[in-house]
């Protein structure tokens, strides 16, 4: 099985400067949706971000294409 929660936090590990301080919360929402909450270091938001957003998209891409082998609804969120 694809555990998109590993994934989430090694791609979030290999971006900022403090891997150490890299969260990653599993939750099912009211629709039975999973909810990947990420959260880092308040120095490295930037870097998970990206510039206009598109590192989050591209991360969100990826989480949501590896979200297919689980035929469930997955949404990331960054804290």
């Amino acid at each position: 099985m694809v555990e998109l929660k590993k994934i989430l936090a090694d791609i979030a590990k290999g971006i900022v400067d403090d891997p150490d301080q890299v969260v990653v919360v599993e939750e099912v929402d009211e629709d039975g949706d999973i909810v990947l909450i990420l959260s880092v270091a308040p120095d490295d938001m930037g870097k998970v971000i990206g510039k206009h957003g598109k590192i989050a998209r591209a991360i969100r891409l990826v989480i949501k294409s590896a979200s297919t082998l689980t035929k469930q609804r997955v949404t990331v969120e960054i804290r």
